[in-house]
């Protein structure tokens, strides 16, 4: 939990930052609004920090977002009745796309950049041939109610919550933190690393279709509207010091990082900077984290022996 102080008060910082600028944010209404659009950001990065603390990356969620909602208005096309099974789908397509990003990786042997790159390219590739760069199809209203009703996008938000920092407490997290901290010596220790290393490439995968379902949601059908996610997730969770490279870092720290980048650019909205500056901004933010994680901060590091989980929670 100490690892994750510095971000939560940096968090509190532009939370109060905001208020100041915009009082109706104080309000419950106001803050869970701020919560709600912040969500699938947060869900993104909870299962890229599984995938970053094992030792891998996953650059194809943005395109997965965008494959999940593009998928959804063509199969839905407004009919309420198609809904539920269509979100049954789009978590199974999730499931598929990350454990086949997985099992390239740990199975083929291919390092996680290049695949995960490759399945980007591959998902944005087929999106673009099956709409033309034009999405058809409409989202049902019982559809959307995820992403535009408050209290739908919260829960969600707070059931994947929850069961992230109970994985991580159990044994897979600490056998995936040992795994991305040493991979040899936990595969010495009996840890079976191609496993945990396939199911953390699933449920990011799953992450991403949750995340999508709630972006269509809250901002409807479009060929862009995963774009550059897949950047944000990995800001986030190195803004919330997790180690690239794994084996340090908590997943409250992750998500903590998301709420964090949401802030600053809401902030930034509310002051008026061009949304031009966004990635200008990320990227910023992106080269200061990894440099402030080069630094080590004795308070924040307990004595440990090479080889152990750094972090479980």
């Amino acid at each position: 939990m100490k690892r994750a102080l510095p971000i939560l008060a940096v968090l509190a910082v532009l939370l109060a930052a905001i208020a100041i600028v915009n009082p109706f944010f104080l309000e419950p209404a106001g803050f869970l609004s701020f919560v709600r659009r912040a969500a699938p950001l947060v869900i993104l990065a909870a299962g890229q920090y599984l995938v970053i603390v094992s030792g891998e990356f996953d650059l194809s969620v943005g395109s997965l977002v965008t494959v999940e909602v593009v998928v959804a208005a063509r199969l839905i096309d407004g009919d309420e009745a198609a809904t539920w099974p269509v979100l049954a789908l789009l978590i199974v397509l999730g499931l598929f796309v990350g454990l086949v990003n997985g099992a390239v990786t740990t199975l083929l042997r291919v390092p996680s950049f290049i695949t995960t790159l490759g399945m980007m390219l591959v998902l944005s590739g087929a999106v673009f041939l099956w709409t033309g760069g034009a999405p058809r199809g409409a989202l049902s209203q019982a559809f959307r109610m995820f992403g535009r009703q408050t209290g739908w996008a919260v829960l969600t938000l707070v059931v994947v919550a929850v069961a992230a920092v109970l994985l991580m407490r159990a044994n897979f997290g600490r056998t995936l933190i040992a795994i991305g901290d040493n991979e040899r010596t936990a595969a010495l220790s009996g840890v079976r690393v191609t496993r945990v290393r396939l199911i953390a490439f699933t449920l990011s995968g799953v992450s991403a279709a949750v995340a999508g379902i709630l972006l269509g949601g809250f901002a409807g059908v479009s060929a862009q509207v995963g774009q550059g996610l897949e950047f944000q997730a990995i800001t986030a969770v190195v803004l919330g010091g997790v180690v690239l490279g794994g084996g340090r870092g908590t997943v409250i720290a992750a998500m903590a990082g998301a709420l964090t980048l949401e802030a600053l650019f809401t902030l930034l909205n509310l002051y008026g900077v061009s949304g031009a500056l966004k990635f200008t901004v990320q990227g910023v933010v992106l080269i200061a984290a990894v440099a402030a994680g080069a630094i080590r901060l004795p308070f924040l590091d307990a004595p440990k022996v090479k080889g152990d989980a750094h972090a479980v929670s």
